[in-house]
């Protein structure tokens, strides 16, 4: 290896690689290192978590953002740490420092399945750029309109994305595998004025239909994209063909607006069955590039892969990553589950390629990938759920040893807070950092520091959200919070973590009612919406395990209506189709389980953490009885699966819980 080597340390701690000195000396961290005059990497992140407005300077200066008017301050806390205001006074456009880049270099490398690696240069994305937003105003569109997004990662979704922004809209970002009630209420939240979104969407021998869903979910004025010239799907009255909306030309100027418009709504699940309206900033994408300069190592001429797109948050990270660090995306339109996308990473020259930890886990089982040579990849990124350590050494070796950075974050923090660096040894998942610029701490029930409990931000930072369209941003993350020992605010982000002794950290999962599902943030309350109009559901209560480590898996508890028959698996196949129909195909449930009342506290909400506990209890009992399935054989009638110790644990109200959200 050329920049670090596996390492073993008997009866300690035994690092995956270990970076060199040589190595150290050529990232862009010791290029900080030296500008803030730290002698060690521990030595720098306090300094950045001290030092804010300094540190940020640099940031900016280093990824070389452009402005029309200068900003007089980097922050102003005049109002507390909930509300500051970055970049002060500043005017300018992130558009135009996506542009920085030589134009002949390439901004994309994409590939259609089953097509053959194309290329699309700085240039030709900057004119299809100007192009998209001198029709945003040709076809009666105007600054703070908000057009949403509905399709894959694509050169043209990437094209369409910026051009929003440059014409001084807001893009409203959408999944692809959402459905129509989904769409039409995040269509509502945000007030989407238009929709971009390709007809279908093709993966393998399926035919997806994207448009069909928009016109049920009565979306407004919509642009079509062809997937292929050789599917023709009629139009709703008053919509356009990508074509037909790209007739106006003209010059193009860059809107100019302050740091604290809206560029960008996404959406992030919480406990509550509507999802969290939350607008990126122009100063959001100055934290998606940094994450990236600095933690993931990216530099001029890197090729970023990352199968995602623009309805979740790494999307638009992607993006900003790339352009703002004057590299190049890489885009695969199709499954990344199979050997053709490992071959497009090949093919693209891959240098840092982002992965869910479900991914990976699916290419080792099923032995898709070997053979392949990923030597030019420099390093991976894994985000989205817990990693499993086994899993990340498998995908280490693809690659001859490279690390693996673990990043953690949400869409209201624009990147992570807790990540890893190049300049430190590489356990598989694991963290071995907070966050450049941010600071957290550990708290356990009590409010007292400790080694695992739940994790609260201190704030503030770029890309830390200071809003929320349809929530009170107060009541989300601030309300009730304690105060860490310096008596700084802190912010909830609902995650749970341990520091180990070596001074790493591991993910232990959720505080709230939040799951990841194959990446993608969802609350049980999201679940239990759809799942409560089954026929012969009572009440139903959605959780998220981890068996053996790893990614969620979804778990329903449910109890049946008086009177209703079936078997537990005709109940399962019905729920399992109500989550395809009604929220999303990629929801999968893990196991289902019978019972004969749901465990409540004295308020009557239920505590979710008694099932959790109750299915390891059960999973525990399968294993020592030989069992191998995922899911139990149906109960007797009548009978109860909840384990009686389990019942008394939550009778006697000792179970764990949030403090602020007994």
């Amino acid at each position: 290896m050329t920049n670090g080597k596996s390492i073993e340390k008997p009866g300690a701690t035994s690092f995956a690689w270990v970076p060199s000195p040589d190595f150290i000396n050529t990232t862009n961290m010791a290029w900080l290192m030296r500008q803030a005059g730290a002698a060690s990497y521990e030595e720098l992140h306090h300094w950045s978590a001290q030092n804010r407005e300094a540190f940020w300077r640099l940031v900016i200066e280093r990824l070389d953002i452009r402005f029309q008017q200068p900003f007089t301050r980097v922050i102003d806390l005049s109002h507390g740490v909930e509300a500051p205001r970055w970049l002060v006074d500043a005017r300018f456009n992130i558009v135009e420092s996506c542009f920085t880049a030589p134009a002949d270099s390439p901004a994309i490398i994409h590939q259609a399945e089953g097509g053959k690696i194309k290329v699309m240069t700085v240039a030709e994305l900057a004119a299809l750029t100007d192009r998209v937003a001198a029709n945003f105003k040709h076809n009666g569109f105007k600054p703070g309109d908000a057009l949403a997004i509905i399709m894959p990662m694509t050169a043209e979704a990437v094209a369409i994305y910026l051009g929003i922004i440059k014409a001084g809209g807001v893009v409203v970002g959408i999944a692809d595998s959402f459905r129509p009630r989904e769409i039409a209420m995040r269509l509502r939240l945000a007030g989407a004025k238009a929709v971009f979104v390709q007809d279908v969407m093709v993966r393998g021998h399926k035919t997806l239909p994207l448009y069909a869903h928009l016109i049920e979910a009565g979306a407004p004025m919509t642009i079509v994209l062809p997937a292929r010239r050789a599917i023709e799907i009629p139009l709703r009255a008053g919509d356009l063909d990508w074509a037909d909306f790209l007739q106006g030309s003209g010059p193009v100027r860059a809107v100019m607006g302050g740091s604290e418009d809206t560029i960008n709504i996404l959406f992030s699940s919480g406990t509550t069955g509507e999802s969290k309206a939350v607008p990126w900033t122009q100063a959001t994408p100055v934290k998606c590039a940094m994450d990236a300069h600095f933690h993931q190592n990216v530099q001029p001429g890197d090729v970023l892969v990352w199968p995602t797109n623009m309805g979740w948050m790494m999307g638009p990270w992607l993006v900003f990553a790339s352009l703002l660090n004057r590299a190049t995306l890489g885009l695969y339109y199709g499954a990344p589950t199979g050997r053709e996308f490992g071959g497009f990473v090949q093919r693209a020259g891959t240098t840092m390629l982002g992965v869910v930890p479900g991914l990976v886990k699916r290419w080792r089982e099923t032995g898709c990938m070997e053979g392949l040579d990923w030597n030019a990849i420099k390093l991976f990124s894994s985000t989205g759920e817990c990693s499993n350590a086994g899993d990340m050494r498998w995908l280490m070796d693809r690659a001859g040893g490279k690390p693996v950075i673990e990043y953690c974050g949400g869409t209201e923090i624009g990147g992570g807070y807790i990540t890893g660096t190049v300049t430190q040894p590489c356990l598989p998942g694991t963290f071995n950092t907070p966050a450049l610029g941010l600071d957290f701490v550990i708290l356990d029930v009590h409010g007292n520091a400790a080694n695992a409990g739940e994790l609260f931000i201190v704030p503030p930072s770029i890309g830390l959200s200071t809003s929320l369209l349809n929530q009170k941003h107060h009541d989300i993350y601030f309300a009730d919070t304690p105060k860490d020992a310096a008596g700084r605010a802190l912010r909830r982000h609902g995650d749970q973590m341990q520091q180990l002794g070596n001074g790493y950290w591991c993910a232990l999962g959720r505080t709230d009612d939040t799951m990841n599902l194959g990446g993608i943030k969802v609350s049980s309350a999201e679940i239990e919406e759809v799942l409560k109009f089954v026929p012969g559901v009572q009440e139903v209560a959605a959780i998220a395990v981890s068996p053996g480590g790893g990614p969620n898996r979804l778990v329903i508890y449910a109890t049946r209506s008086n009177g209703q028959g079936g078997s537990r698996h005709d109940l399962l196949r019905s729920m399992q189709q109500a989550i395809k129909r009604e929220l999303n195909p990629l929801f999968k449930i893990h196991d289902l389980l019978l019972v004969d009342a749901l465990p409540r506290t004295a308020s009557n909400k239920v505590i979710r953490q008694a099932l959790r506990d109750q299915w390891s209890v059960s999973q525990a009992n399968r294993q020592n009885h030989g069992g191998h399935s995922s899911s139990p054989p149906e109960p007797p009638p009548g009978a109860t699966v909840i384990n009686p110790n389990v019942l008394a644990f939550v009778q006697s109200n000792e179970i764990r819980r949030n403090p602020t959200n007994p």
